[in-house]
């Protein structure tokens, strides 16, 4: 008696263009590993990470992590080179999914070349582009070469529906994965390692950008000196990504009350546990500081070409914690607003627990938390259950 014919593995294909993409990408093909009926086959675009957990990439990634429209611009004739490559090699592998992750400008030109030479294959946009902010039109175009879309936002599938996109569906955020740890950090051990005190405690988020920084530092510091002239005394922590570090450091020397600088992620996360509020710029930041229960004031400047450009973004909003929930619970402070007076007049008040905009803030940042756990705490698992639901069963 003959024994049945072994399963072929799956061929799932992803193509990720920068590094964010990478760790998402990873997460993915460990989730897929871990659930597909017969093991997965990898191939594709990806990075460090990506490759650990057994992609075959094309080329280097790095090649095409290339950000803004002026770099972009500059590299064209290289970026237009590896789209039509990866086409090539997806067409040629024929795999049962093709899952393109984020890096629209890059990504979505290999998806709509791909579903022209082959139709046949499903393809899967993992992290929606910001059509709820910038170029709506963007959704209902992609409807013919996207068969689903994975948001990372729960508000983004309502957005989709609206402007007639593909359908789309709320999987979760990566940060929701580290909730558990979060609540585990510990404080006491973070204010002992940095002598500091009991004193109100402040953490300043400038961004991570040069430009970010070099618009903020000088309100930010305006508005400390402000505060510890209210209060009496305050502290500062200032998280920093490793290559701006230098540049925070010299550049806050001088402050009259001297922030102390942390470059470490659980150091970072554990700041913000202990703070009585933080003054941070736009971003994934305010989400990050909504899962450790943060107060927070939003403020920032952009440069006088995205001023330009403002009229053209649809958004009302700045902060993903006040995208989340539809409303602006969190203030934001944008460009003539950002002065240290007014983030001034919104920060105070976050000191006292007592105060009604520190209460009000505290209900806000709970019903945050539920949101982005509304698809569950495993979004990779979530992302791929939705990948697996695309691919048709083998023949018997």
């Amino acid at each position: 008696m003959s024994s049945p014919p072994e399963r072929q593995p799956l061929n799932i294909c992803l193509i990720a263009g920068e590094h964010s993409g990478d760790a998402l990408g990873a997460k993915l093909m460990q989730a897929l590993t871990e659930t597909a009926p017969v093991p997965p086959k990898f191939t594709g675009l990806g990075g460090e990470a990506m490759q650990k957990q057994g992609l075959t990439s094309l080329f280097p990634m790095e090649e095409v992590a290339i950000m803004g429209p002026l770099a972009i611009a500059a590299r064209l004739p290289s970026l237009i080179k590896r789209v039509h490559q990866c086409v090539d090699m997806v067409v040629g592998e024929n795999p049962d999914l093709l899952v393109i992750i984020d890096s629209p400008e890059f990504t979505h030109p290999i998806a709509k070349r791909v579903r022209k030479a082959a139709k046949h294959i499903p393809i899967i946009n993992y992290v929606s582009p910001t059509v709820w902010a910038w170029r709506p039109g963007r959704a209902k175009k992609m409807r013919p070469y996207v068969d689903e879309v994975l948001a990372l936002l729960p508000f983004e599938p309502n957005y989709h529906q609206q402007l007639g996109g593909p359908p789309c569906t709320y999987v979760g955020h990566p940060l929701i994965e580290k909730k558990q740890w979060i609540d585990d950090l510990d404080e006491a051990a973070f204010k002992k390692k940095y002598q500091l005190t009991d004193a109100p405690l402040l953490v300043l988020l400038p961004g991570s950008r040069p430009n970010e920084i070099k618009h903020l530092l000088r309100p930010f510091e305006e508005v400390t000196e402000k505060i510890q002239h209210k209060l009496g005394n305050v502290q500062l922590v200032l998280p920093v990504v490793k290559s701006v570090q230098d540049t925070i450091a010299r550049a806050t020397q001088n402050w009259r009350v001297t922030p102390t600088i942390i470059s470490d992620e659980t150091d970072k996360f554990t700041a913000f546990k202990t703070a009585d509020a933080a003054l941070a710029a736009s971003g994934t930041v305010t989400l990050e500081l909504a899962l450790t229960e943060t107060p927070m004031v939003v403020a920032y400047k952009y440069d006088k070409i995205l001023h330009l450009l403002r009229p053209l973004i649809k958004a009302n909003m700045f902060a993903l914690a006040n995208h989340i929930l539809g409303q602006k619970a969190f203030p934001e402070l944008i460009q003539a607003d950002c002065t240290p007076d007014k983030i001034l007049s919104e920060l105070l008040p976050l000191f006292d627990e007592t105060a009604a905009p520190t209460r009000q803030q505290k209900q806000m940042l709970d019903q945050i938390t539920g949101k982005l756990f509304a698809a569950g705490p495993k979004p990779s698992h979530a992302a791929a259950e939705r990948c697996l639901a695309h691919i048709s069963p083998p023949a018997q």
